[in-house]
Formats: C-alpha cells, structure tokens, sequence
C-alpha cells in the first residue's frame, strides 16, 4: 500500500479568510472554559435539585440584609449588588486593557490591568466579610412559610443541623444543605477569581516588562481577559441561584 506524502507547504484554505483564524492558545482555552462551565453546571444543578427537593429553605432577604458596619440594616442584597458592581466594573477594564493590547499601548494595558486586579481583590475582600458574617452572625430560616432566626445562640456552628422552634430544638436539614452548597459554590468562584488575580498580575508584570511589545501583539491579554470574562458570567448565575431565588 504506497502513501503520498503531502508537501509542507500546501495551503489548506484558499477561500478567503480562514475558518481556522483563532490560535492555537485561544482554542485551548475555551476549551478550557468550556470544562470549567461543565464544573459549575453540574454544582449549581445539584444545589437546585436540592433546593427544590425540600419544603423550607433560607431566606435571601433575611440571610443577605446585612451591611459592613450597619449590621442588619434591612439592606436586603445590598452588599452582594455591591460585590456584582465591582465586578462587572472589573470586567469592563479588562475589555479596555484589551483594547489598549489591541493598539499596543502598553501604558494603557497597564493602567487597566491595574484597575482590573485592583476590582478582582476588592472582591475577594468582599466576600471575606461576607463568609466571616455568615459563619459568627445571626441568619434566618424559611419553615412552613414562617420564618425563624438562629444563630451562635443556638449551636456553635449557625449552619449545623438545629433551629429553635417554640422553645425546642427540631431538626432541619435545609440550613445544612444550604451552607454546604453555599460555601462550597461560592468558595469554588471565589478560587477562580484570586486565580485570575494571580493570571492579570503575572500579566502586568510580563506588560511592564515589555514582553509583549518584543511579541509584537498583546494575545496573552486577551486569554486572560477570556478567563476572566467567565469567572464574571459564572457570576451573574451564583447571584441568581443564591440571592434571587
């Protein structure tokens, strides 16, 4: 059986501009994040059918109306819409330090990759004052339409597996569900976020030392302003699951 070898210089596209346009670090990274968004579809769908398999759950307007040095100030989603904020405005700068890469504006990719991880731990900072509320506050409980408090009064872990109801302590597995997954999901965003931190930092720095200008071209920006474009989306549906529904 004889082959035919086929010359190295052969053009596999002569139709005008390639099907193929996307390089090759650009194609493994969405495939990267495409694994990533079956990670977080299988967590989220697995919290739904939990959250819907019970007859009562935490209330978001009860769990979520706290404010950094106001308490419980009635500020129901206050705090998580500022968290939103900060990171669609983070996502916004990485789009404008793209544009400067796109011009090969290293100033300007500087100064917004500041902007951007500057955005990403203001975040993270967030959501550690939100987790250390969680964990020593005081938060409520959906039952039978009613809602009921506990707290550090109650057990020494105020997600543990007892509420007071009238005077006694009863059983209820939806709080337990309810931590586990919120920790858990929003604990797992919260990595990719300081991963991305760590990404756009190694990025300002490779910037700053002009790597990319010896490149001639600022890819490395955009594939890092792919991953942190995801980390914001994958955002918009904990918000929702957790704090709207």
């Amino acid at each position: 059986m004889s082959t035919t070898a086929i010359p190295t210089n052969t053009k596999w596209w002569n139709g005008g501009r390639s099907p193929f346009n996307a390089s090759y670090g650009k194609v493994m990274m969405w495939y990267f994040l495409m694994s990533d968004a079956f990670t977080f579809g299988a967590f989220l769908i697995s919290y739904g059918t939990i959250r819907f398999s019970v007859n009562h759950w935490a209330d978001p307007n009860e769990v979520f109306n706290a404010f950094p040095f106001a308490g419980h100030a009635n500020l129901p989603l206050a705090f998580v819409s500022l968290m939103t904020f900060i990171l669609i405005f983070s996502s916004v700068t990485m789009v404008l330090a793209v544009h400067e890469g796109h011009k090969m504006n290293r100033k300007g990719v500087e100064k917004y990759m500041i902007l951007t991880i500057l955005g990403g731990l203001a975040f993270l900072g967030c959501q550690a004052w939100e987790w250390t509320h969680m964990i020593t506050g005081d938060h409520a409980v959906l039952v039978n339409g009613e809602i009921e408090k506990w707290g550090t009064t109650v057990t020494k872990n105020p997600w543990g597996p007892h509420v007071m109801h009238e005077g006694q302590m009863v059983s209820t597995p939806g709080p337990i569900a309810f931590g586990g997954y919120f920790f858990g999901i929003t604990g797992f965003h919260g990595f990719h976020v300081f991963s991305g931190v760590i990404i756009n930092l190694v990025m300002l720095i490779k910037t700053r030392m002009g790597h990319f200008d010896q490149r001639g071209h600022y890819e490395m920006i955009e594939k890092a302003g792919l991953y942190w474009h995801f980390v914001d989306l994958v955002w918009v549906f904990v918000f929702l699951c957790f704090y709207l529904v």
